[in-house]
């Protein structure tokens, strides 16, 4: 199993902007040296805490920062923008990072940034599924572009001047195309059914109750099954809240108990939007749970996970038991309130508690 790094991300609005960007830059230098796979950031628009508005911006000042780990969005809202201008930044950054770049995609769930747009009453699923068709022809064709869509038509074809390169937009690195992931946050998401029609890769949120997790990889597998993919569970991205600490006191505090804790900032901030959007079914392990049971005590006790090395690995080799074998977990990155101990968490991840997991793995696979 290997170790990668997710960001929404999610800060005090009260904290100063260019310091929260440093810190979120350091997350993922850190990561890199660290030697986790892959690093994710995600994008919104119209909100203070969760404030990075391009994903692709922020992803391009690792160029040079990180030298092995791959870089991701986590999403790119496509009908945010004009499939173009999504296709020539994604192929240009894949060419800046010589592949080391992940194209994820999803079609925006935050509600205000869809009326900023102009975007509030449209049908951003439609938008979504016409935008990516458009970036992939994009990609694969050659000049003159001639596209014609529902929500977009494309054109070169009354200015190609091919002596000069004037008409066509540039390609990716990767061939055809960089890797294609998309995030699913329902328990029954049918987004990826689509998902494994397309072969794309699948990644689970971090605050779905583990009970949850089964129902998603059965959809991506029957997506895959047909669009004549196979499922390939080392495909699989699972993301997860975790905290480590050198004892279990202070991940308990830090990890959630202490009113000042980021892990609880963190929480009450995706609580109050989920509850607002009537999708607390996230967090339960089964549908009829009611929403008022879903205290902080229940989401730190069931969905986080926290604590020394020791009880991090045996959460986490519980959770796999639970769910079957996933490729890359994905580590959730939280606001540094004390940077000391942010930094030692993500250190604790890569360093003592991956190693164990995967000897733990491995003896398991070697008795069977």
């Amino acid at each position: 199993m290997k170790l990668g790094y997710f960001t929404m991300p999610v800060h005090p609005p009260a904290r100063r902007y260019v310091e929260t960007l440093k810190e979120d830059r350091d997350a993922f230098i850190l990561a890199d040296r660290l030697g986790y796979s892959e690093g994710y950031c995600g994008e919104h628009l119209t909100d203070a805490a969760e404030n990075i508005p391009n994903s692709m911006m922020f992803i391009a000042t690792l160029l040079g920062a990180t030298s092995q780990m791959k870089v991701g969005t986590a999403v790119v809202n496509l009908p945010h923008s004009h499939p173009v201008v999504v296709a020539s930044n994604a192929a240009m950054l894949d060419n800046l990072f010589e592949g080391r770049f992940i194209l994820g995609i999803g079609a925006g769930i935050l509600r205000s940034d869809a009326e900023a747009l102009g975007l509030l009453d449209a049908d951003r699923n439609d938008m979504f599924a016409e935008a990516i068709d458009h970036v992939l022809a994009l990609w694969a064709g050659t000049a003159p572009i001639d596209l014609k869509g529902k929500y977009w038509t494309i054109s070169t074809v009354r200015t190609l001047w091919p002596e000069v390169g004037i008409g066509d937009i540039v390609k990716p690195y990767q061939k055809p195309h960089p890797p294609i992931a998309g995030t699913a946050t329902d328990p029954d998401s049918k987004g990826l059914i689509a998902l494994g029609r397309r072969g794309w890769w699948p990644i689970s949120s971090h605050f779905l109750h583990p009970n949850c997790l089964k129902s998603q990889w059965a959809n991506y597998a029957k997506g895959c099954a047909e669009g004549g993919h196979r499922a390939e569970r080392a495909n699989w991205r699972v993301a997860r809240s975790i905290f480590v600490a050198e004892d279990d006191k202070v991940a308990r505090a830090y990890g959630g108990d202490d009113p000042n804790s980021p892990y609880r900032f963190y929480m009450s901030q995706l609580t109050a939007k989920l509850k607002k959007a009537r999708r607390m079914i996230a967090f339960k392990p089964h549908p009829d749970m009611p929403d008022e049971d879903v205290t902080f005590d229940y989401i730190f006790d069931n969905v986080v996970i926290r604590g020394s090395v020791n009880r991090v690995v045996d959460r986490l080799l519980e959770l796999h038991d639970q769910v079957g074998d996933f490729g890359t977990l994905l580590y959730c990155g939280k606001d540094w309130a004390d940077p000391q101990l942010g930094r030692k968490s993500m250190e604790l991840m890569a360093e003592k508690v991956m190693p164990a997991v995967n000897a733990a793995l491995a003896r398991s696979m070697a008795a069977e």
